[in-house]
């Protein structure tokens, strides 16, 4: 009785703020909910939210195009960044504490509005960027509100913030047997290939668990697209994520019951991704203890 009155703030919190918004937001998915009308006078609609959502909506494919493309593209290259620049920081250089630091700061930022503000700031028509360029003869682009560019540079703002997934990918660094590099190195083995053969393969548990929690973040990503846009997902629907469309969905066109049922296909498409990926790494992740 006493860890259960310990535990009581958690298990109220957990009831309060996330089962039962859950379950009553699977139940709303089946109505047409639209905020402003009591939950007693909601009228049952059935299947009718995903049926309009696969068959009959065009922006919902755009949004989920948008953010795949998003995650196909970030995703990758944040893990190979921080990858590289860990490499770079698993040496006893003089102030490499000082310089993790650094690296890992923006990270601490997170999805912050404030942060989204300086990156539209910086990227646009007389932002710094363009400063930049200029200073080379370069002519700039007005970067956040041309529909070719904009999405890119959510792309790079959620690459610059590599320092989570670097932090985790230097701590499984300094776990590599030095033994190994050693016998790498008599076989007649180069940097590459002791790079190829034995840190990629020791650290492919870091890899994996990067990989699934980046991947997830990457579909969720929001803040950024919500400042740049003014939460319409322009210019040209050219940065409206997934998450950003619920949004609007349920707070814009008061479809609450839409959003709801959005929110659910979201949840079972992150976990089938999920699951995908917790399938096929035993394929490709090795443990020290030869378990896959």
């Amino acid at each position: 009785m006493a860890g259960y009155v310990f535990l009581s703030p958690w298990l109220i919190g957990l009831m309060g703020v996330t089962a039962i918004p859950m379950l009553l937001s699977l139940w709303l998915s089946f109505t047409n909910y639209d905020i402003l009308t009591p939950l007693s006078e909601v009228r049952w609609v059935g299947l009718a939210n995903y049926e309009r959502m696969f068959t009959a909506d065009p922006s919902y494919w755009h949004a989920v195009r948008v953010t795949v493309t998003f995650a196909l593209v970030a995703v990758p290259l944040k893990l190979a960044a921080a990858l590289g620049v860990a490499l770079l920081l698993n040496r006893a250089w003089r102030g490499v504490g000082l310089f993790r630091a650094l690296f890992y700061l923006p990270s601490l930022l997170g999805g912050s509005v404030a942060l989204a503000i300086v990156w539209v700031n910086m990227f646009n028509r007389d932002g710094a960027f363009n400063s930049f360029l200029a200073l080379f003869g370069i002519e700039g682009l007005p970067w956040v509100s041309d529909p070719d560019w904009a999405l890119q540079t959510l792309m790079v703002l959620a690459i610059w913030q590599f320092g989570a997934p670097m932090v985790i990918f230097l701590a499984g660094l300094k776990q590599v047997p030095t033994e190994l590099y050693e016998a790498a190195s008599v076989d007649g083995a180069g940097r590459f290939r002791q790079f190829w053969h034995v840190t990629l393969p020791m650290l492919s548990p870091v890899i994996f668990f990067n990989l699934v929690l980046e991947t997830i973040n990457g579909f969720q990503g929001f803040t950024a697209a919500f400042v740049l846009s003014n939460g319409t997902g322009g210019p040209v629907d050219s940065t409206l994520m997934y998450t950003l469309k619920l949004y609007i969905s349920g707070f814009t066109d008061l479809e609450m019951g839409y959003a709801s049922a959005m929110a659910w296909v979201f949840l079972l498409a992150i976990g089938l991704i999920t699951v995908v990926f917790f399938s096929t790494g035993r394929f490709w992740v090795h443990y020290s203890d030869g378990e896959k």
